[in-house]
């Protein structure tokens, strides 16, 4: 209970600040919506209402779905490249040197640097949407993956070696599990950058998908779906970061402990 308090106390002072602020006058109903008139929002999205189903058709829950399946096969493709790449430049110094300054330029890019370039190359539908949020997820986990594996000390390297264990016999018992606790840090902070560039990912024929109905909303200045938008992309995301979070001490309990 102690721990539920607080986070539901800020919720509850956030609301009471947020009704102040749009009860004051000082902004129109278009700027600051009352949160009455979001949860109107959120009820008409969500349900079929005088005979529209959802928004643009689709409901919230259908527009989540589509979203977080886009995030799936994008984010699951870069995480699994940043881990390959990452083994492979940790384990071999001029392969880090070859391609640790291209991830390094990746990841300085905002991705709607790069997002008109795709649809140029692979059109609007849904490969330049799957293909930014894997070029998003990509380096996070190769840089976490390749500093984790260039810091497994030596010493249980070359002990592992020493009892007879071959090249691979290394990297599965002593590289892996020493890097896995960095490499699952790196998968977290690629989740959360492809969620953060998921409404970028969407610009272009996102529809249905909750960042489009972000996008479309604000073409029509309806404030109180964007909020609602807005506000299932931050619940949903802290769903999942909790989910890695406990898959994390799951799978690597001795982390802190050792």
């Amino acid at each position: 209970m102690r721990h539920a308090a607080l986070p539901l106390g800020s919720l509850l002072l956030f609301l009471v600040a947020w009704q102040l602020l749009a009860a004051s006058g000082t902004w129109s109903d278009t700027l600051v919506p009352p949160p009455a008139k979001v949860w109107d929002a959120f009820v008409t999205v969500s349900t079929t209402h005088d005979g529209v189903r959802g928004y643009n058709g689709t409901t919230l829950v259908e527009h989540l779905g589509i979203s977080l399946r886009r995030i799936a096969i994008g984010g699951g493709i870069g995480i699994a490249l940043g881990v390959l790449f990452g083994l492979l430049m940790g384990t071999v110094g001029r392969l880090r040197a070859l391609f640790e300054p291209w991830i390094t330029f990746l990841r300085t890019l905002p991705p709607l640097a790069y997002f008109s370039l795709l649809v140029i190359w692979l059109g609007i539908n849904e490969e330049p949407k799957v293909t930014l949020l894997a070029v998003a997820a990509f380096p996070p986990v190769a840089v976490s993956t390749t500093t984790a594996v260039a810091a497994v000390p030596k010493s249980l390297i070359e002990a592992a070696r020493a009892l007879g264990g071959s090249r691979w016999d290394v990297v599965r018992d002593v590289v892996v599990p020493s890097a896995l606790p960095e490499t699952l840090t790196g998968v977290r902070l690629a989740v959360g950058v492809a969620y953060s560039s998921l409404v970028a990912a969407e610009l272009v024929n996102g529809l249905p998908g909750i960042g489009g109905m972000v996008k479309d909303a604000a073409n029509y200045n309806n404030t109180p779906v964007v909020l609602v938008g807005i506000f299932t992309i931050g619940v949903s995301g802290l769903i999942i970061d909790g989910l890695l979070l406990r898959l994390e001490r799951a799978v690597v309990p001795w982390r802190g402990r050792a």
